[in-house]
């Protein structure tokens, strides 16, 4: 493998590094160009910046996305053109040839990096591990936002990326037919996701179902959403906050649904979880409850004045299978005059309180 020593520091403002041209040259016929994030939703929408500038900076390249098949659909929603190669988080990409580049914007490795370096790139582009010199690159860096980091390390290259490329055109109206369409209706509709990965980015049930009860007093028509194994937990919600038949959509909505909810919607309201990427994609003011992570690392980059984020300021294990204790000293009134507060500000904006195109 020729692997591609990349420098520990970033270069002077107004100077580039050159492209490298792989094999056959920038744009060539036939250059490839693999890049690797096989991890979830919100993992997905970080990573759109970086995705959207080597798109400008190999436009003729074939790009290929390793990462989970779902993530096709994703890549539709962002405006974004590349195949997706199923790929287990980790693995090594079934059926893959050597390309031109890859890029690792999974993690610092080495097991993600040892992965692309199998397939025998050209060059190879990724952050460095002590563990791993024989693949060089910049120091992990600490306290940046996930969007920034991807920026940076194609910075690093010459490739110009802007960590604050966030936004998604509105979804289709036909985007998907098979959930139930009669969820995106006209009006204003508040999206409230109790669920998340891990246990301990959980805010209590009984908290999301005042805040869901608040909302729908105030006029709004709430719906529950999540996974199918969060159905239960969402079942929950909206009866303790009296929620109408039909509230519940967790186990029913696909990404293409999902979506077209949260860019209609007046407001959203979840933890540190994808569905508020989601949000920061599509304009959507939104409240989100943070616990033992900082929303420095993972909170909107854009549009702040449309989005609450709560967070106690404790760092915790974000994997726990129990609650942060920052997480669960939010209390419910907290989160209600954030609603109130973020409401306010996306109807004193002259855009409507949402910005709909990238």
């Amino acid at each position: 493998m020729s692997a591609l020593p990349i420098p520990t520091t970033e270069p002077p403002t107004g100077e580039a590094l050159p492209l490298p041209p792989g094999q056959r040259g920038p744009g060539g016929s036939g250059s490839s160009l693999l890049v690797s994030r096989a991890l979830g939703l919100g993992d997905f929408a970080t990573a759109v910046p970086a995705l959207r500038a080597l798109e400008r900076a190999l436009p003729s390249w074939h790009r290929i996305l390793a990462g989970p098949s779902w993530y096709r659909h994703l890549v539709e929603l962002a405006g974004l053109r590349w195949q997706v190669l199923p790929t287990a988080p980790l693995c090594v990409p079934d059926g893959a040839s050597a390309p031109d580049l890859a890029v690792n914007l999974h993690g610092r490795g080495p097991r993600s990096t040892a992965a692309l370096a199998s397939l025998g790139p050209e060059r190879l582009w990724t952050h460095g591990h002590p563990s791993a010199p024989e693949w060089p690159g910049p120091e992990w860096p600490q306290e940046v936002h996930d969007a920034e980091i991807w920026c940076r390390l194609l910075r690093l290259h010459g490739v110009a990326a802007d960590p604050d490329d966030l936004r998604w055109p509105r979804p289709p109206e036909c985007a998907d037919r098979s959930g139930p369409e009669d969820a995106v209706v006209t009006g204003d509709t508040a999206v409230v996701h109790p669920g998340a990965a891990s246990e301990s980015r959980r805010w209590p049930a009984e908290r999301f179902a005042r805040v869901a009860g608040h909302l729908a007093a105030s006029g709004l028509r709430v719906v529950v959403t999540g996974s199918e194994r969060e159905a239960a937990l969402a079942e929950r919600v909206a009866e303790a906050a009296g929620l109408g038949p039909g509230a519940v959509l967790a186990g029913r909505t696909s990404l293409g649904l999902l979506a077209r909810l949260v860019s209609g919607a007046h407001l959203v309201v979840c933890g540190d979880t994808g569905v508020g990427h989601l949000a920061t994609a599509y304009g959507t003011p939104s409240v989100r409850l943070f616990g033992p992570v900082s929303p420095k690392l993972w909170g909107p980059l854009v549009d702040r004045d449309l989005h609450a984020c709560l967070w106690r300021g404790r760092l915790g294990d974000p994997h726990s299978a129990t609650l942060d204790p920052g997480l669960e000293a939010i209390g419910a009134e907290e989160v209600l005059a954030a609603c109130d507060t973020v409401a306010a500000s996306a109807a004193g904006r002259t855009d409507g309180g949402r910005v709909r195109e990238p």
